[in-house]
């Protein structure tokens, strides 16, 4: 089970890292996607989470990202990469 909630959670750094390109560099599970120290701006993480739905549906899966919560700068989904990386990796699991 660890190997695929690592391989859910691989997904999400590839396609920030793929978005960033050479500002990858600094790209950490800490990394915050909101607000003015993220190095992704709204339209970047709108588009990762496009992305995100695609790599869901391909797996017959769905990725909700919609939600008020996941807006929350404490709690939300989209505090890090590594919180997003974690809520993708747990949808995808718990939709198997």
């Amino acid at each position: 089970m660890t190997n695929h909630i690592d391989a859910h959670r691989q997904v999400v750094f590839e396609e920030l890292s793929r978005l960033l390109g050479s500002a990858n560099d600094e790209l950490r599970s800490e990394t915050p996607l909101l607000g003015g120290d993220s190095p992704i701006d709204s339209m970047r993480l709108v588009e990762l989470c496009l992305i995100l739905e695609d790599r869901a549906a391909e797996l017959n899966c769905v990725f909700a990202w919609t939600s008020e919560e996941a807006m929350s700068r404490s709690r939300g989904m989209f505090r890090n990469a590594g919180a997003l990386a974690d809520e993708f990796a747990r949808q995808i699991i718990s939709q198997r």
